[in-house]
């Protein structure tokens, strides 16, 4: 994909980045290595490849779902501003 110096202009406008005029040149060199990249990676042959969720065959270790602490809401609302029927109130913030 051919980019010139407009269309950098443009998508720093869009992006709402302000760019030096001097440094427009590189910038549009970094964007299209990135642009003709992609354009490389489109066209390699995935036909026959199954995708994967991840590059590794590596396993997660997790952590066992265990109870590690006791229940304080009732302390804990002791000193609250306000509590309502076991709930924390708040301010409202949204209209």
């Amino acid at each position: 994909m051919a980019l010139d110096r407009q269309d950098v202009e443009k998508i720093a406008h869009l992006a709402r980045i302000n760019i030096d005029k001097k440094d427009i040149n590189e910038y549009l060199g970094n964007l299209t290595s990135i642009l003709d990249l992609v354009d490389q990676m489109q066209r390699v042959d995935t036909q026959n490849v199954e995708p994967l969720s991840h590059p590794l065959d590596a396993i997660q270790r997790l952590r066992a779902d265990d109870i590690t602490e006791s229940n304080q809401r009732e302390q804990l609302q002791q000193v609250a501003p306000a509590v309502e029927e076991g709930l924390f109130l708040v301010p409202k913030v949204i209209d």
